[in-house]
């Protein structure tokens, strides 16, 4: 469809919806200036692809920049210096993202409502408690200190506002003429709000609320054991001896412990209906990430290749933009940024490639604090006396200047101070310390070995990373980056701590962190899995770790062969089967039999059984097995942690499946009971039960067995929304090639999973393949919007230029624009 056509549709279905209701970000302006055919939606058409040829002016560039588009669209930014080439890449960036770098500003300063309007004021709210954008804003005055990284982000800002100041307002992206918006200006502080709120999406996990909330239903100890320091399957990032199976002795559940859940002073109890905070009892979202590494002893060439896949939250358009930067003797550097970063985040250059996946480590901890007044707190105890907490008052406005609400937010020494199931709390968190995470990749993009790529990445701070590097020289490498609390001895960061005492304060920083060089067996990967086996390392650095069923999966793939290809690599990151699946369909099939030998068998257990085992266990889109499984592992999952609702029926956390595999070696244990029956039930009961409420759902949802409507393609999907959430602009129920417990992973409501996939073979010259699903523009009518969207479906990678020069990329036919940015005179 034609750009203009496709408008047209897109804004025709807009224009009805909006005309009917609010949108889900709240109250639009008035339809006829967004519909002016001089002025309005239907210039963005103009914009909507690139011109064969351009030029444009940013005042303070040393020389002129030349960027050639690619036929993927990615600009290959080739310049005189890495000043211009941040201008550039500035320009670029806005020029396909404005939009986007605008919201997640002000979703990390607390400003939505001014954009959006008042159905925001929650996430706002949130926001400012949190003190993101002025964590960011005390980095930035530190960093006057390191006049090379200030240098950097100015020169980006520079280049976005060239472009922001350049735009008329009929050139305005599609957004801002629904919105009736004008941009704002890039402030050199924004690149750093970015970083705060990646740190946000990987680390804000309190392990201590979700303990608590259990503790109170079953027990201290019982909560210990169903989220654990240690999980009960080692596979660790940090190579020991392989995978081991410890499994653990799970303790009864006990009589409800209600004072685990504090003090709960009486002004806070009354507050949490309406403080956003009360319900942040877990992971901000369902994040993961894939990332491994073979040296040159396990590859087919005698080349290392590194493949890498974050999981995070997915949206039109990527978190991720493509670019190329080359600065001739100094910079030569390709992959992807996040919109308003400064340089490439993951990717490669002439010697080194890399990326990340998030450790999962414990980087915050809550405070009990002793308030002097609980309705309006100036003061806090600490060690037998008061001491004043740090106090500012939080203006929020709507989208005409008007003042919708004040709030008052609180600071201790430690950080700010939260309600938290209905007391006040202090949060020490390593993102709202001091960090300079731009000079880690600025050195990072330059790295010329291994070795020099690590010491670049020790200067990370937050979030903590397991940061995986190879090089041209066949050597691997991966290193825990971040900092890791040091709490004092004895103290475990999945507990509340007292407040009123500094003896509970955080010593520093732990020096120890994972790391492995060139290990003997030749590979090395991390799926946020526990990094050390306890049995190798038992300092406390976290609890409740991710699951580990994708690091066994990919454990299991790498030995599996000595002479990997980047092909091998490549299918991996869509490898349709799982640990996860083999083990539980191999526990419910010996439940069966058991039920069946003993004369137990529940109706339609023998069915479900014998349609469970002609499963090959994969989640291919025309499987049909794959849906009575998930569908079974639900019903077993609700029944075997009743003891874990609360008294409105909601299950408060869910233990890992990997806990219920530990459980799998108690059959009498309790847990197996279901309270809400008259009989005790023991394990074999529950999974056959669990079969057959497995195969009744799917035959409910899905239709009969036979009737081809449990095809997983059919039942699993993907979903990617616009950044506004419009479902016209929006891509929905698309076919899954990912499941739970999967190297691609498929959760909840199928908004996450594989944000970015790359792998890269370095040899004299390096080869790489990437891509992500949607594409390198935030128009909507352009066809960049998504067009990579099919062939990531499919788990298929494009060929990456890596070209040296612009007579390289001329000569492969790949040129499809160019754009260059002159300076003036200063």
């Amino acid at each position: 469809m034609a750009p203009r056509s496709k408008l047209i549709l897109s804004s025709g279905v807009l224009a009805v919806g909006l005309a009917a209701s609010a949108g889900p970000a709240g109250p639009f302006p008035p339809l006829g200036p967004f519909l002016d055919p001089l002025r309005g939606v239907w210039r963005v058409a103009d914009s909507a692809q690139l011109p064969p040829s351009a030029t444009a002016v940013i005042p303070d560039l040393d020389a002129s920049v030349r960027v050639v588009y690619d036929d993927r669209s990615v600009p290959h930014i080739f310049a005189s210096s890495v000043s211009d080439a941040r201008r550039a890449l500035g320009y670029v960036v806005a020029r396909d993202r404005l939009f986007q770098m605008e919201l997640q500003t002000r979703a990390t300063a607390g400003t939505l409502t001014e954009l959006l309007g008042e159905t925001l004021l929650g996430a706002d709210v949130r926001a400012r408690r949190l003190s993101l954008a002025r964590a960011a804003e005390q980095d930035f005055a530190r960093l006057r200190d390191d006049p090379e990284v200030s240098r950097a982000l100015y020169d980006y800002a520079e280049g976005v506002n060239t472009f922001v100041d350049a735009l008329s307002p009929a050139e305005r992206p599609f957004e801002y003429h629904l919105l009736g918006a004008s941009p704002q200006r890039w402030e050199p502080v924004h690149s750093l709000y970015g970083l705060k709120r990646m740190g946000l999406t990987l680390t804000f996990n309190p392990t201590e609320v979700r303990k608590a909330r259990v503790a109170a239903l079953v027990g201290t100890e019982a909560a210990d054991a169903l989220f654990p320091v240690n999980r009960p399957i080692q596979e660790p990032v940090v190579p020991h001896r392989g995978a081991r199976f410890v499994g653990t002795e799970l303790p009864p559940p006990r009589d409800p412990d209600p004072a685990a859940l504090g003090r709960m002073e009486a002004p806070f109890q009354e507050r949490r209906a309406m403080d956003p905070l009360s319900e942040w009892s877990g992971p901000t979202s369902s994040v993961g990430s894939n990332n491994w590494a073979v040296a040159a002893e396990r590859s087919a060439s005698g080349n290392a290749i590194l493949a890498g896949d974050p999981h995070l939250s997915l949206g039109l358009p990527s978190i991720w933009y493509e670019a190329h930067l080359v600065v001739p003797g100094v910079l030569d550097v390709y992959g992807v940024t996040l919109a308003g970063m400064p340089g490439i985040v993951i990717g490669f250059n002439r010697n080194v490639a890399w990326t990340f996946t998030n450790t999962a480590a414990d980087v915050m901890d809550y405070y009990r604090e002793r308030l002097d007044d609980p309705e309006a707190p100036e003061r806090y105890l600490l060690d037998g006396g008061w001491t004043d907490l740090d106090t500012r008052v939080e203006e929020f406005r709507g989208r005409n200047g008007d003042l919708l609400a004040t709030d008052t937010v609180r600071h201790s020494h430690r950080g700010p101070v939260l309600d938290v199931l209905g007391e006040p709390m202090s949060l020490r968190w390593t993102v709202l310390d001091g960090q300079n995470e731009v000079r880690a990749l600025m050195g990072a993009q330059r790295a010329l070995s291994v070795d020099r790529w690590l010491d670049a990445m020790s200067g990370w701070h937050a979030p903590v990373q397991n940061a995986l590097v190879a090089g041209r020289d066949g050597r691997i490498a991966i290193q825990s980056a971040g900092y890791y609390p040091l709490r004092p001895r004895g103290a475990r960061g999945d507990a509340f701590q007292d407040g009123t005492t500094g003896k509970t304060d955080w010593l520093g920083r732990w020096e120890g962190y994972p790391r492995s060089v060139d290990p003997a067996q030749g590979y090395l990967a991390s799926a946020n899995q526990q990094p050390f086996d306890p049995e190798a390392e038992d300092t406390y650095i976290g609890a409740d770790w991710s699951q580990p069923w994708r690091a066994l999966t990919i454990n299991e793939l790498l030995e599996g062969r000595e002479d990997h290809r980047p092909e091998d690599l490549e299918s991996y990151q869509t490898h349709p089967s799982s640990v996860r699946a083999r083990t539980f369909r191999a526990a419910f099939l010996e439940a069966a039999s058991r039920l069946r030998d003993g004369s137990r068998s529940y109706p339609e257990v023998d069915t479900a059984a014998r349609l469970l085992a002609a499963w090959d266990g994969t989640y291919t889109p025309e499987n049909e097995g794959a849906v009575l499984f998930e569908g079974t592992m639900a019903a077993l999952e609700d029944a075997l942690w009743d003891e874990l609702e609360d008294e409105d029926g909601r299950r408060v956390a869910t233990p890992g499946a990997d806990i219920a595999w530990a459980l799998l070696a108690q059959p009498g244990s309790p847990w197996w009971d279901d309270r809400d029956t008259p009989e005790v039930e023991d394990r074999d009961m529950l999974l056959g039960r669990a079969l057959t409420a497995g195969l009744a759902n799917a035959r409910e949802a899905h239709g009969p067995e036979e009737g081809g409507g449990w095809a997983w393609g059919q039942v699993a999907h993907y979903n990617i929304y616009h950044l506004l959430g419009l479902p016209a602009l929006s891509r929905l129920g698309l076919a899954a090639t990912g499941g739970p417990g999967l190297l691609s992973p498929l959760v909840g409501r199928g908004t996450h999973g594989a944000s970015w996939r790359m792998v890269v073979e370095l040899g004299d010259e390096v080869t790489a393949r990437g891509g992500f699903p949607g594409g390198q523009s935030g128009n909507p009518v352009s066809e960049r919007y998504d067009d990579r969207l099919d062939r990531w479906l499919q788990g298929e990678l494009d060929d990456l230029r890596f070209p040296r020069t612009e007579e390289d990329l001329r000569a492969g036919g790949w040129v499809q624009a160019e754009l260059v940015l002159v300076g003036t005179e200063r």
